[in-house]
């Protein structure tokens, strides 16, 4: 039976009254995306009709997920909120603090060690407001709630930017700060700028070698990092229903990696396949009784150009398979084309390692189409050339499939079966054959490949791609390897190929698992104290920002002017750095070290205007706090690009930047830095981004009229006296302007539950 059932069944029996009144209201069909949002507004039954890419809408999601590297922050500002319990159902779940190292059993013993102190005070703060905990080892937190939580039809949020993951079940998910995700756990509605619609039509059928990963790698090539930012993709066509559940799941997890606010699919068979064999039967004959309505209307993908802004069509039975990369998931290459372009841009041809899993492609179905291959080159007589790791989505899956004999294939070949969790996807990887200054070349099935992203080593290049595929390429050892053409030399010196992959959608014998690694709040926690050590290196509870005064934003300095790509790894790196995930004060000696500096091309290396010497960016940020000097972050296009990681914002705002100014944002971090009092601005004329000199000083000179709809006025004095102004676009509304005000979000909840 399916965790809270009773509030599906609510959001179940209030959609068709509210998806007509909808439909009448807007007076045409409406899209999936359409009925979900409307289903789930604020103020109940709709009353007017929404402006794309315009208005800001209050919302009610049905649930939240965090995980422990996220929730941390997240639960430590909910501490603040004044409340007993969550107001919606929330689960925690620990999957980024468990290094990939040895293997499973190894790893997982260090993480509970090292991380102790973190479990334990995620576990109690759980049992105190009525959360639901996922212990360390139980999964991957998107593959956990694709299994166990996601329905048909419902809105989650989530403070993963993979949350969108759940969308293959049909849902509405998005990634959020930890602030957003406070708002609803403390009963009040969740803002959202209604999004435009991007329609995907699907037509034929995946053959061969293509796999669903192809398909988000494709679009990933068409619409670019930056393309989906606003929008909501939504998948239909007859190909879309030809795709198995988790297949669906993989594309709508990478929607994040086109900066799209959530991708989903419409309610279809594979989805009530897929529910019926995870026990969850009982959401699959509520959802048949009111199918119309959980997917989009039958005019919509018959003319998808009248009822989505744009409208992207992919063929199944002509896609080929991608390897996307390196250093940008949208950089995509056919397999078969890489070669020669490897060779031009000096990429290396030598694969190191192939590793598969991640919250993208760690279904069961991705493992068994995977092994098909490594038994393939145990059968054939062939030596893997590159090393290969294994991270399953999950305790069911891994028990699944070790039942089935999916995971000795891979032993058999020499591969490490890591812990069911995040591992080398998130930098949380110890490598066992540690590269320096010398270029590399790994494979694997994650969404992310930015630089230092897998292992902390700038000249790591990573390829994205299918499970499938990652594991003939690593068996062959070669970039260039074409497996639809190209044969290998097995040991007895035969030429030999690998014959398409073939795959289960479900087990045949179900899911299994002894222990899923879920522990239920108690009933009552009002008597659990949660204990934080005012000494802990790991923890440390959180003081209220001070509003930033109209004084304090003159003689504003700068502190980094950032060039290119600046994604919330450049602003907050995790790796490593995940360890301080709950301690703001420690994790800010992290901040935009990653970020290129445009005056020198140097990472973590600026100038102070206070001495006119060079340091690490958070040093020279910290002196100029303490002489309590307000400075100011520039960057480019999609600044803020990646996880939905608030700390990007939070330790930014804790050493004492005030505003933040570049060509355009990534949608959820321009949501975190307005939920934690900033100013995040964009270039009204882009090119006056090249007006911005090393020793600049900035006047905000008419942030007293800080209003909707008025851009802001910035007064730029170089250090020769001559001055440039600057007018700065935002998309604050009234009630973000009032967080600006009261120095957060949290600041205003506080004071209204006050």
């Amino acid at each position: 039976m399916a965790f809270d059932i009773d509030m599906i069944k609510k959001v179940y029996a209030q959609m068709a009254e509210r998806v007509d009144k909808a439909r009448e209201i807007v007076g045409k069909p409406l899209t999936l995306s359409e009925k979900i949002l409307y289903n789930h507004l604020w103020d109940g039954v709709p009353s007017k009709a929404f402006s794309r890419g315009k208005d800001y809408v209050d919302f009610a999601p049905d649930r939240i997920a965090c995980q422990d590297a996220t929730a941390q922050m997240a639960l430590l500002q909910f501490m603040q909120a004044g409340k007993d319990k969550v107001a919606v159902p929330t689960t925690v779940h620990c999957d980024h603090l468990i290094q990939a190292k040895q293997g499973a059993t190894q790893d997982l013993k260090r993480a509970n060690e090292t991380s102790n102190e973190v479990f334990d005070f995620l576990e109690s703060v759980s049992d105190k407001y009525g959360i639901g905990f996922w212990k360390p080892g139980a999964g991957i937190i998107h593959q956990v709630v694709l299994e166990n939580y996601a329905f048909p039809g419902g809105m989650m949020i989530g403070t993963d930017s993979h949350t969108v993951n759940a969308g293959g079940l049909g849902m509405v998910a998005i990634g959020v700060g930890g602030a957003d995700a406070v708002d609803v756990m403390a009963g009040m509605p969740w803002e959202l700028k209604f999004p435009k619609l991007i329609g995907v039509k699907l037509t034929g059928e995946l053959n061969g070698w293509t796999a669903s990963k192809d398909v988000i790698l494709k679009v990933a090539g068409i619409l670019t990092v930056k393309g989906g930012t606003g929008a909501i993709v939504e998948y239909f066509g007859p190909g879309a229903k030809n795709l198995s559940c988790t297949g669906k799941g993989t594309i709508c997890n990478m929607g994040a990696e086109i900066g799209a606010t959530t991708s989903t699919f419409g309610y279809d068979d594979s989805m009530e396949r897929f529910l019926r064999a995870t026990e969850r039967a009982d959401i699959a004959d509520e959802a048949n009784k009111i199918r119309a309505y959980l997917t989009g209307d039958d005019e919509v993908y018959a003319n998808p150009e009248q009822y989505f802004d744009e409208v992207i069509e992919i063929d199944l039975n002509t896609l080929r398979p991608h390897l996307n990369g390196p250093f940008t998931p949208d950089l995509a290459t056919p397999v078969g084309q890489l070669g020669e372009k490897a060779k031009t841009n000096g990429w290396p041809l030598k694969v190191d390692w192939g590793l598969i899993g991640s919250c993208t492609n760690s279904s069961y179905e991705d493992l068994s189409r995977a092994a098909s291959i490594a038994q393939q080159a145990i059968d054939k007589k062939l030596k893997p050339k590159s090393d290969f790791g294994i991270n399953p989505g999950s305790e069911q899956i891994r028990f699944t499939a070790e039942r089935d004999g999916l995971l000795s294939v891979f032993e058999n070949l020499g591969a490490t079966i890591f812990t069911n969790a995040c591992g080398p996807c998130i930098g949380q990887w110890d490598r066992s054959d540690r590269k320096g200054e010398e270029k590399n070349t790994i494979v694997h099935s994650f969404n992310r490949n930015f630089s230092k992203r897998a292992d902390g080593n700038p000249n790591t290049h990573a390829f994205v791609g299918s499970p499938e595929m990652v594991a003939a390429i690593a068996i062959s050892g070669r970039l260039d390897f074409d497996p639809m053409n190209d044969t290998l030399l097995n040991e007895d010196g035969q030429e030999v190929k690998l014959d398409i992959p073939v795959g289960l959608e479900l087990p045949p014998k179900g899911f299994d698992v002894e222990d899923a690694g879920y522990l239920e709040p108690v009933a009552d926690g009002s008597g659990i104290v949660v204990k934080v050590s005012p000494s802990s290196e790991r923890l440390q509870l959180l003081e209220p920002f001070v509003p930033i005064q109209d004084s304090e934003l003159m003689g504003v300095k700068l502190l980094i002017k950032a060039f290119g790509k600046c994604t919330t790894d450049h602003i907050s790196m995790a790796g490593p750095w995940l360890r301080y995930r709950g301690h703001l004060d420690n994790i800010s000696n992290n901040t935009l070290i990653g970020a290129v500096n445009a005056f020198n091309k140097k990472t973590n290396f600026v100038k102070s205007q206070l001495d006119g010497e060079y340091g690490g960016v958070p040093d020279v940020q910290r002196t100029y706090k303490a002489q309590g000097i307000k400075t100011i972050v520039v960057g480019d296009h999609n600044y803020g690009e990646g996880s939905s990681r608030e700390h990007a914002a939070m330790q930014p705002r804790f050493l004492g930047v005030a505003a933040v100014l570049v060509k355009s944002f990534a949608r959820i971090h321009e949501t975190n830095l307005k939920k934690q009092g900033m100013l995040g601005l964009t270039f009204a004329t882009e090119s006056d981004y090249d007006k911005i000199q090393e020793d600049d000083t900035f006047n905000f000179i008419d942030i007293a009229d800080f209003a909707p709809n008025k851009p802001l006025t910035i007064e730029v004095v170089h250090a020769d006296g001559s001055k440039d102004t600057i007018i700065a676009n935002h998309t604050y509304n009234q009630p973000q302007i009032d967080w600006y005000r009261e120095g957060s979000a949290l600041n205003l909840i506080k004071k209204q539950n006050a």
